[in-house]
């Protein structure tokens, strides 16, 4: 095959997902059916997965099956009712997820996003693509930071943001870090892998990582599966995908003092004008509420700050609202939450607590500063003007 240089590459069209596998660990569901085909509020899992890619910019899937393949294939078709292009390549149950690429090399693109069947990881293809691109090399692989012990981690990766040790046993010393798929390819790679039944990350990364060609794109927004039976409760919340708000507290929901004070007790406290009401048209739209403040006096130990958000709470609830927690940021506290040191913590620490999914909560907040934090979590961002309320804002939300 001749080789293809990274930076002659244009942005992937093609997906490729790994979904041959018996899913053992499963059973007795997957006595009947492969494991992408388990169902969450009236959809499988592997439809979530399609959709995302769809609403990504991808316009083809290729499906690589081995176990069950007429299930997946009598469901989804050629793709048409899911607005996108769904072909097959299907191969023995008994085939490894490297022999199986190997089978389908000669209908790959120059450059596709390989993925695994059972994660659910709300992808950002804009910056994965842009992080590749500028890499030129043959491949990069996502990586969860795991700060919650979520998973055991199976990579360890350096300063610069390669993967230096990809151990599947997951027993190595020093181990920080979990591939969770959604890998974007250069099809030259795939010189590195035999023809054999051999399982492609166990021959393709370690080559990779030898010639220092196995990028890293980190995240530390939780990823979802459906692996082991284990994971299946909060894959189930997550996919509920209940309506929720995240709003700065200070100059959206709370006047703000004058100069760089902010709020620390309740007899400083006022409500701007039609937030409450804001509040309370939320609750009736179903929407959890959640609130993120920088508080000056939050790593003194004092407990001022909880004292403030229970009577907000409270005062919420009076009035026909409802908040469902209150975090906060900076001077200390926030260093619980952070992970990648640039203020977005406290934003994946709420994810984690309600199984959000970021890319489709909206946060509303009143400076730039707001703006930079949220988009760097992936959270779609309404900054509040002079002028405009809280209830403004929430009503043009449900236009």
């Amino acid at each position: 095959m001749t080789a293809i240089k990274p930076n002659q590459l244009s942005r992937p069209t093609q997906a490729v997902i790994l979904a041959g596998g018996r899913g053992i660990r499963l059973r007795p569901f997957t006595d009947t059916k492969p494991k992408a085909m388990i169902q969450f509020h009236g959809k499988v899992f592997l439809e979530y997965l399609i959709e995302m890619l769809r609403d990504q910019g991808f316009e083809r899937v290729l499906l690589l099956l081995g176990y069950l393949p007429e299930v997946i294939q009598d469901y989804f078709g050629d793709g048409r009712k899911l607005g996108i292009e769904i072909d097959y390549s299907v191969s023995s149950e008994d085939d490894e997820t490297g022999r199986r690429i190997k089978l389908a090399e000669p209908r790959l693109d120059p450059c596709f996003l390989l993925m695994y069947c059972d994660n659910y990881w709300p992808m950002r293809m804009d910056d994965m693509w842009e992080r590749f691109a500028a890499a030129n090399v043959l491949s990069m692989i996502t990586i969860y930071s795991n700060v919650d012990g979520y998973s055991k981690d199976n990579v360890y990766v350096d300063q610069d943001g390669y993967v230096v040790v990809y151990d599947k046993s997951r027993a190595a010393p020093g181990l920080q870090g979990v591939e969770i798929g959604y890998m974007l390819m250069n099809r030259s790679g795939l010189d590195l892998l035999p023809k054999n039944n051999s399982s492609f990350e166990l021959t393709v990364y370690p080559r990779l990582i030898k010639q220092r060609q196995l990028l890293t794109y980190m995240t530390d927004h939780r990823y979802y599966s459906v692996g082991s039976h284990d994971r299946l409760p909060l894959t189930n919340t997550f996919l509920a995908r209940r309506p929720t708000i995240i709003l700065t507290r200070d100059s959206v929901l709370v006047r703000k003092p004058a100069g760089e004070h902010k709020v620390c007790a309740w007899d400083g406290f006022q409500w701007l004008p039609e937030s409450l009401e804001a509040l309370c048209l939320l609750r009736e739209a179903g929407y959890r509420v959640i609130i993120v403040s920088g508080e000056p006096d939050a790593a003194s130990g004092l407990g001022i700050e909880d004292d403030l958000a229970s009577c907000i709470k409270a005062e919420a609830v009076e009035a026909g609202g409802r908040i469902d927690g209150i975090y906060y940021r900076g001077n200390g506290r926030d260093s619980q939450y952070e992970c990648r040191g640039n203020g977005t913590g406290v934003l994946f620490h709420i994810q984690r607590d309600f199984d959000l999914d970021l890319t489709r909560t909206c946060f509303v907040g009143c400076h730039e500063g707001d703006s930079r934090t949220a988009s760097l979590a992936g959270c779609p961002v309404t900054l509040m003007s002079q002028g405009t309320s809280l209830l403004g804002v929430v009503r043009e939300l449900f236009r």
